[in-house]
C-alpha cells in the first residue's frame, strides 16, 4: 500500500484520518458504479455482464467513457485474484462481440450514444486495494490500454482513488515531429473517415515542419505537467487525461483546437482565440476552446492548460 496520508484541519490543528482498504466488497462496487461519471468520466452501461456459456465469464462493470471508448472495469476482491489477466480476457471477448456491446449501450444510454462508439481504443480499468510492482511492470509490457487504480477509504464519507500507472497509447512525442512530408494540402489524400473528417493520424501525416513542431511543443508541454499525464490517441483527436480528460487536441489545416476542462464563466475576458465550447458541438471534450496557430498562442494558452490539469476553474 502506498503511503497516502489525509489530514483534517480544524482551527489550525491537523488530525490524521486512518485509511482502510480491505478486500473490495459488492457494496463498494455498487457505489462506484453509481458514480462512475463524476469519479472516472465513464458512463455506466451494465454490471455483472455475463459473456455467455461458451466464454463462461462475468464482467464486473461495463461502461462508455467520455471519448466514447468501451471500458471494462474489474475489481480485485482478494490477494490471489489476477484482475489484469481477467480484464484482458474480457477485452478479447468484447472486441469479438461488438454488436452485443452496442445493443447494451443502446439499452442503457440510447441510440445516439450507441452510434458514437469508438472501437479504436477500448480499455481495461482495474480497481483494487493494492497492486504490486510486478503488476505495474506487467501492464507496461503489454500492448493494451490497462489502467490500475488503487483505492482507500477514510471513514464512511471519503473515498480516495490513486492512479498507479500511466497507460499511454497512440503516437509517441518524437513521432509527431517525424511526420513531416512535403505534400501540399491541395493534393492531400481523401479522408478515410466515414464522417468525411480526416483522422488524427491523417492530419499528422499531412503536417509540414511548422505544424509538426507546434503540435510537438504542445505535446511536450502537457506531458511535462506530471508523471500521471496519460496520452490517448482517438480517431479524430488526442486526449490528455489523469483519471479523466483535462485537455483534448483537434487538428485542423493551419491550427490546433485545444479544448480544456475549464468553466468559461470563470474567465473574466475570453481572448479573441477563445470560445465557450458549450455553445456548439465539437470533437473532443472540454468547455473552453483555445485556437493555437503559432508558438505565441501556445505560450498564452499554457496557464489555462495548467489550470485544467490541476482541476482548477
Amino acid at each position: 500500500m502506498s503511503d497516502i496520508k489525509l489530514f483534517r484541519l480544524v482551527d489550525g490543528k491537523a488530525t490524521e484520518l486512518q485509511g482502510r482498504a480491505s478486500d473490495l466488497e459488492k457494496p463498494l462496487q455498487t457505489l462506484i458504479e453509481a458514480n462512475l461519471l463524476p469519479m472516472l468520466g465513464i458512463r455506466f452501461v451494465a454490471t455483472e455482464y455475463v459473456t455467455g456459456k461458451t466464454h463462461g465469464g462475468r464482467i464486473d462493470s461495463l461502461g462508455l467513457d467520455e471519448n466514447n471508448s468501451p471500458v471494462i472495469i474489474e475489481y480485485k476482491r482478494s490477494i490471489g485474484e489476477n484482475v489484469i489477466n481477467q480484464g484482458l480476457y474480457y477485452l478479447d471477448w468484447l472486441m469479438d462481440h461488438q454488436a452485443e456491446f452496442k445493443l447494451q449501450v443502446m439499452d442503457a444510454l440510447g441510440t445516439a450514444a450507441a452510434s458514437q462508439i469508438d472501437w479504436s481504443s477500448p480499455r481495461v480499468v482495474c480497481i483494487a486495494a493494492d497492486f504490486t510492482k510486478f503488476d505495474a511492470h506487467a501492464v507496461q509490457q503489454i500492448n493494451q490500454s490497462v489502467e490500475l487504480i488503487r483505492y482507500r477509504r477514510f471513514g464512511d464519507d471519503l473515498l480516495l482513488f490513486e492512479q498507479v500507472n500511466t497507460a499511454t497509447t497512440g503516437r509517441g512525442k518524437a513521432r509527431a515531429r517525424e511526420l513531416v512530408v512535403d505534400v501540399p494540402f491541395t493534393h492531400a489524400p481523401r479522408s478515410s473517415s466515414s464522417t468525411g473528417d480526416r483522422t488524427y493520424s491523417e492530419w499528422m501525416a499531412l503536417y509540414g515542419p511548422e505544424m509538426a513542431g507546434l503540435i510537438g511543443s504542445l505535446d511536450d508541454f502537457i506531458g511535462s505537467l506530471g508523471d500521471d499525464v496519460q496520452r490517448k490517441e482517438l480517431k479524430l483527436y488526442m486526449a490528455f487525461k489523469r483519471l479523466k480528460n483535462f485537455a483534448t487536441v483537434v487538428p485542423q489545416k493551419s491550427r490546433l483546437l485545444l479544448f480544456l476542462h475549464i468553466d468559461p464563466d470563470s474567465i473574466a475576458h475570453l481572448a479573441p482565440n477563445m470560445r465557450d465550447a458549450r455553445t456548439f458541438g465539437h470533437w473532443g471534450t472540454g468547455d473552453l476552446e483555445v485556437a493555437i496557430s503559432n508558438l505565441d498562442d501556445l505560450e498564452r494558452a499554457k496557464p489555462f492548460v495548467i489550470a485544467a490539469y490541476e482541476g482548477r476553474a
